[in-house]
């Protein structure tokens, strides 16, 4: 009888990503086991076709899962530290459950650490846990289902799931034209729920209408366009993470939470644009689910961007990476830079 294990995740594209490093150590410590992700169908495909895991659950959220069959042999809390997310795979009978320790539902393990890089916080776990896991391991190699739609574009995404983190869609805008400029291609990309502000953008950047791909691409091809980029340019969201995973150069803007919970690693063509310093610096942070732009994110110029992105496109591979051609080696990436 084939050994099953639950992995649940059932979060965003970036929040599955930043769990890449850990679900190869588990897919190397439980190889005879079946794995079983509970996670975003869509999004949880991305790792199924990496060969991380061998089925998706779909899930979103802290719902019920619809397991079915014997209880899990394995259930690993990837989504939080609980309790309520330790409740959802408790409820499945797990022979073990595996998670950060949380007295309110009696569940021991190691302890949530605030502050802690989210790539290796879930490391930490699932070596606590007795498989050793590597966070540099977080790019994605396999050949992309589908074709880019802009091969060698600089992909700006302007869009964010909460206003703290939504860079104003007119700087947004400055940059693509001044990129546009220089002679290069620019798409808008973003969720269906974002087209207009993608058309916003595009409009008063002058670009045509065919720049905009919100809502035309699903993740899978979302994936394809981040893949084969020129620069991706983006706040701290889904997308910034798909260039990591891909070793896309990007520009990332943050704001209300500090890069070094969240940002890219340190191996990477990537450029982080950050002015929290003095806030963080006293133990200060901003409101990443906030109603208002962070002062952080506001601080970022249009001029600093477009710099950053410049000096990006300047310092690409001469070879630009395309679907099923090998990736750079981590150490021939260049150091991202905290501004």
């Amino acid at each position: 009888m084939t050994r099953r294990a639950l992995v649940l995740r059932a979060l965003g594209l970036g929040d599955l990503l930043t769990a890449v490093p850990a679900l190869r150590a588990l897919r190397q410590g439980l190889a005879a086991y079946e794995i079983v992700l509970a996670a975003d169908k869509g999004i949880g495909e991305l790792l199924r076709l990496e060969g991380l895991v061998d089925r998706v659950l779909p899930a979103r959220g802290l719902t019920p899962l619809e397991w079915g069959g014997r209880p899990p042999d394995v259930a690993v809390n990837l989504h939080g530290r609980g309790p309520e997310s330790h409740r959802v795979l408790q409820a499945l009978e797990p022979y073990r459950l595996v998670g950060f320790r949380c007295p309110e539902v009696g569940s021991d393990g190691p302890e949530w650490r605030p502050g802690e890089h989210e790539v290796h916080r879930w490391c930490r776990l699932v070596r606590c846990a007795g498989w050793p896991a590597d966070p540099t391991r977080l790019h994605l190699t396999a050949q992309a289902a589908v074709p880019s739609p802009a091969p060698g574009a600089v992909v700006v995404h302007p869009g964010a799931a909460y206003a703290a983190r939504r860079w104003p869609a007119e700087r947004f805008a400055a940059v693509a034209a001044a990129v546009a400029e220089d002679g290069h291609q620019v798409v808008v990309t973003g969720s269906p729920d974002e087209r207009r502000l993608a058309r916003h953008v595009a409009r008063t950047a002058g670009l045509p209408s065919a720049a905009v791909l919100a809502g035309r691409t699903d993740v899978r091809g979302l994936s394809a366009l981040v893949a084969e980029a020129g620069v991706v340019v983006c706040g701290d969201t889904g997308v910034a993470h798909l260039a990591t995973a891909h070793r896309t150069p990007s520009v990332v803007l943050f704001g209300p939470v500090p890069p070094t919970e969240w940002g890219p690693t340190a191996a990477g063509p990537h450029t982080v644009l950050w002015h929290g310093q003095e806030r963080a610096a006293v133990g200060g942070r901003g409101d990443p689910f906030g109603r208002d732009l962070d002062p952080a994110l506001a601080a970022v110029t249009v001029e600093e961007v477009v710099d950053a992105v410049r000096d990006r496109l300047r310092h690409r591979p001469s070879h630009m990476r395309r679907r099923g051609s090998q990736a750079p080696s981590a150490d021939s990436s260049d150091v991202s830079a905290v501004r």
